[in-house]
């Protein structure tokens, strides 16, 4: 019996694919993990045994650093997030409740605006106005497929696991399709009656890339955000838990409180309004426990 170690990449009916530091290697998982009721995810170190006759087994599940997504993916360092232009239209609501959702999730996300050469040259300046605004409070902002090819492989570090994300139709999978060749994701078409796509990508596979690898998954067509605390709800916001050490009061909910700083920076139009705005109905929604119904 030989036992080895190394990370999920690929779950095919019922087996495991396991990138070890020599090979990667088809496995099954055994009963105590249905017995314990505990499903092995991409992205996820596992510990495998090959028995005398060459069969392999995943027999367990290392701690985990997080999990998200639907399927899962494991241990996610960084999430590039696809938002288009266009066809679906591009919203900062929408964008808000991304970067709210991962930073909950304490992930760092980098942003990839998709489909910028189908707008007019008026909307897209609107676009990276209201863009760079979240490249100044420290989000990584890219223009261009070209852009996201030359940085990425950089970017990614050893063992790293970085993770697709993107309202459904974004442009997820012809992203990955230009980053790694021999690729040929299926790409989908546009409902214009929902103005999103459908889902194209129903596994979850991890590819090597840089030093890491690079997972894509079939998107988030609806992130809840309800199980958050609301007291802390305001911290997910980098620049409001930021701004909040010079509020007068600890604990500050930038509410009615008086001598709040996040407050009268939105009042100098140094936090953007409409973030402020995203806070407050994302506090009704956690105050009302369920999603609202555009997002159903």
């Amino acid at each position: 019996m030989k036992e080895d170690q190394g990370i999920v990449t690929g779950l095919i009916a019922g087996f495991y694919d396991v990138q070890t530091s020599t090979d990667t290697i088809r496995t099954r998982a055994r009963g105590v993990f249905r017995k314990n009721n505990l499903k092995p995810a991409v992205g996820d170190h596992v510990k495998i045994q090959i028995d005398d006759q060459g069969t392999s087994y995943l027999v367990a599940v290392l701690p985990r650093q997080n999990l998200i997504g639907r399927p899962a993916v494991a241990n996610v360092t960084q999430i590039l997030l696809v938002m288009s232009a266009v066809q679906p239209d591009f919203s900062l609501q929408l964008l808000d409740r991304f970067l709210t959702y991962f930073s909950w999730k304490n992930i760092s996300v980098s942003i990839f605006l998709s489909k910028r050469d189908l707008v007019s040259i008026s909307d897209l300046d609107k676009i990276q106005k209201n863009l760079n605004y979240y490249q100044e409070v420290g989000y990584k902002v890219y223009y261009s497929k070209k852009e996201v090819a030359s940085n990425l492989p950089n970017d990614i570090g050893s063992q790293q696991i970085w993770t697709l994300a993107g309202q459904s139709g974004a442009g997820k999978s012809t992203l990955i399709n230009s980053l790694k060749s021999g690729l040929h994701q299926e790409t989908g078409i546009i409902s214009n009656s929902l103005n999103r796509g459908k889902h194209t990508t129903r596994t979850v596979n991890l590819f090597s890339l840089g030093k890491g690898y690079l997972a894509d998954t079939p998107g988030f067509s609806a992130i809840d955000l309800t199980p958050i605390k609301i007291n802390e709800l305001c911290n997910y916001f980098i620049e409001f838990k930021r701004a909040s050490k010079f509020c007068k009061f600890r604990g500050c909910q930038h509410l009615n409180e008086p001598k709040c700083r996040v407050k009268e920076l939105v009042e100098t139009g140094e936090i953007k309004k409409s973030r402020y705005d995203d806070y407050l109905l994302l506090r009704k929604e956690i105050e009302n426990g369920k999603l609202p119904e555009y997002l159903k």
